[in-house]
């Protein structure tokens, strides 16, 4: 079966800048598609091949001197107490003398052909709905994908012969790297091995190419396998062949949710979001940088960067369908739960897990310093919790809530329950940390009862409470909840980033965690308390202002969350204004987001940005006990957008819902995979609905 490939947006000119590239990839395999008519370049990478270059040491040995980090933390010395971590750690192990980064995620190779027909007009694009990128000029075509169902790098090339080789990128790895090209009857296979390397179970890799010349031009065919001494063997099949079968996976993908603003170009942005994330969502989730890498030092070594980015990365896959592509969070955080608890022990010595901020090849606690206390980050396990409960509140999967989500959460809180200090009926977070800010005029990030840490813990707790509530630890849990201190509304009337009211805000910050429940649910404290409503709002037009100002230029996927923030706080034009900065600031011409403006090729604003789309139009709450979901839709749409149309969403209830509007009004289908009662709210009105199991209702509101 032919396919038609019809690319979303058209580039003139190529490029040598792997920065620059198009993308596409199946989430286990990545390739960079750049170059010129004189030579393609299509550099590959592999999920599993991060490269052995730090070794992983044990957790440093803390527990026995946290009364002491407390009392220093009580005093306001804050500096102290992160250098006394970094002290501890150098006895404990002199490898803790210099700052210990993951290990980098590395590309396999570069494919390159060169054309006897090289020519001029050279034109490309991405056609997001089969995953294809194509590039052409003077009757030469060039298409290429990786394939979802074979799991392959697929090149085809009409209307030229050419040269085809293959070997290690270009740059200098951080260890060496011993590689060889051998020839074979009907291509070559590159080899790398990391040699001196005796603490990893990964020695190298192979890349393995087939490459087939036709009256047409030529096929080529590449897999990566983290192996060195087993090439993957290559499917047969013609291009269309194995174009059909992948297009069968992606797109099916891709085309579960479409939004149509009437050609505003946040649509291909959207869509651009989407189908990065789609195309780096394999066994494992997208890194930093999905699952391309063109650098053997990529920025923070492109691993899973869980104070924030892996969050936004994943935040929209949910509400647009796509519930399968969590699946490899939680399998990545299943495979590293031992190092969690191993860190939950030797920091704590306390059961539960302790989860690092940043994650490569393993999950120990490694990397942190005298400013980046990372040690002192406890909400990362909770925060993950969160993501097992988007799972059960999108999906409704029964079998998922008893097998992965409870268990899970139950040993996560078990942490907060020794580690939450309760004095006086008040609980305290000491140390704690708000990711990765300081108060201001302290120059130090260490510090006491970041709002963050409350929020993820009630979070936690509220949750168990309302799915688990017979459990032996149920009392502990509602004695800790209810301990929690209150919010905090610092003197300019803004919802404090700190409950200690000794720490002053400071906006001019790329992060903003206290926002944490507008990610998600919510929280009913905040909902419902007209003061907090009120802070909350000012504390995130505050912190817009400041990314709104030409100092700010970092972190785009830090803007998106202000926005989000601000949508679910009814602040459709401050939600408008996020969306209008992240669109003119953080996107090449190749659609491929970057973390700063136009610098850092990564990912995590390619679902960030699809997330505050969707915040603007859809909302929901939890479902609770009573079974009642609470939806709202078109709940912060702006003045820019009088009329659109969004299909394939799904609310909490694993309701999925059509959205469309104009000034005739609004038009609502919605389906519910069971008996629901729903509470819908919508511009001007409020309707009480019962769904019948997997029974469309249409509503003209």
């Amino acid at each position: 079966m032919k396919i038609d490939v019809n690319p979303s947006f058209v580039i003139e000119g190529g490029t040598q800048d792997w920065e620059h590239a198009l993308i596409t990839g199946n989430g286990r395999q990545g390739a960079l598609c750049y170059g010129t008519p004189d030579a393609l370049h299509f550099t590959l990478a592999h999920e599993d091949l991060f490269q052995p270059v730090t070794e992983p040491l044990p957790a440093p040995p803390t527990a026995a001197a946290l009364p002491r980090l407390r009392e220093l933390i009580a005093a306001s010395r804050f500096a102290e107490a992160a250098q006394a971590v970094c002290d501890l750690a150098v006895h404990d192990h002199p490898g803790y003398e210099e700052t210990r980064w993951i290990d980098p995620l590395i590309p396999a190779g570069t494919v390159t052909f060169t054309p006897t027909n090289p020519g001029t007009g050279h034109r490309r694009g991405t056609d997001f709905r089969t995953g294809v990128v194509r590039q052409w000029w003077d009757g030469v075509v060039c298409d290429a994908f990786v394939s979802r169902a074979d799991d392959v790098l697929v090149i085809r090339v009409t209307g030229s012969d050419g040269t085809v080789r293959v070997g290690l990128t270009a740059g200098e790895p951080e260890r060496p790297i011993a590689s060889s090209v051998v020839s074979t009857a009907d291509g070559m296979v590159l080899t790398g091995r990391f040699p001196g390397v005796e603490w990893s179970a990964l020695q190298g890799w192979t890349l393995a190419v087939r490459v087939t010349r036709t009256h047409e031009g030529v096929l080529i065919v590449a897999r990566v396998s983290p192996s060195p001494d087993a090439p993957a063997e290559l499917p047969s099949g013609g291009f269309d062949e194995l174009l059909a079968a992948h297009v069968a996976v992606h797109g099916d993908l891709f085309g579960r949710c479409a939004l149509d603003l009437g050609g505003d170009p946040v649509e291909r942005l959207f869509d651009a979001g989407r189908y990065a994330i789609i195309s780096s969502s394999g066994r494992r989730p997208p890194t930093l940088q999905g699952v391309w890498s063109g650098s053997y030092s990529p920025p923070w070594r492109s691993g899973w960067t869980i104070d924030g980015n892996l969050q936004a990365a994943v935040l929209a896959v949910h509400s647009t369908s796509t519930p399968s592509l969590m699946i490899p969070v939680f399998d990545l955080v299943s495979d590293l739960l031992p190092d969690f608890r191993a860190n939950a022990r030797a920091l704590y010595d306390m059961p539960g897990f302790f989860i690092p901020a940043h994650l490569g090849s393993h999950g120990r606690q490694n990397h942190f310093g005298p400013i980046w206390c990372l040690t002192f980050w406890t909400a990362g396990a909770a925060w993950i919790g969160r993501l097992h409960l988007e799972h059960w509140q999108h999906t409704g999967d029964t079998e998922f809530l008893a097998s992965r989500a409870l268990p899970y959460l139950r040993e996560a809180a078990r942490f907060y329950l020794d580690f939450v200090v309760i004095s006086d009926g008040k609980a305290s977070f000491n140390p704690s940390y708000s990711p990765e800010n300081h108060p201001a005029g302290t120059g130090a990030q260490a510090c006491l009862d970041a709002t963050m840490d409350r929020q993820v813990v009630a979070d936690l707790l509220r949750s168990l409470l309302a799915l688990d509530p017979g459990h032996p630890d149920a009392q502990r849990w509602r004695a800790l909840l209810d301990a929690l201190p209150p919010y905090r509304v610092n003197a300019d009337g803004e919802l404090a980033e700190w409950l200690d009211p000794s720490l002053t805000d400071r906006h001019e910050h790329r992060h903003c965690s206290h926002f944490y429940p507008f990610w998600y649910a919510g929280d009913a404290v905040l909902r419902d308390d007209p003061e907090l409503r009120a802070a909350a709002v000012k504390a995130v037009r505050s912190r817009l202002r400041w990314w709104l100002g030409e100092a700010s230029d970092e972190m785009g996927y830090g803007l998106a969350l202000v926005g989000v923030a601000a949508a679910h706080l009814g602040l459709a034009s401050e939600a408008q204004q996020a969306l209008t900065r992240i669109a003119e600031a953080y996107w090449r011409p190749t659609l491929v987001p970057t973390h700063n403006r136009d610098h850092m090729f990564n990912v995590d604003l390619a679902g960030g940005l699809p997330a505050l789309v969707v915040a603007m139009l859809l909302q929901s709450e939890d479902v609770g006990p009573d079974g009642v979901a609470r939806i709202c839709v078109l709940p912060a749409l702006p003045s820019a957008w009088p009329s659109g149309a969004i299909t394939g969403l799904t609310a909490r209830g694993a309701i999925s819902l059509d959205i469309s509007w104009s000034s005739a009004g609004v038009t609502v289908t919605m389906t519910s995979p069971v008996d629901r009662r729903v509470e819908l709210a919508f511009p001007g009105g409020r309707r009480a609905l019962t769904l019948r199991a997997r029974t469309p209702m249409n509503l003209s509101l």
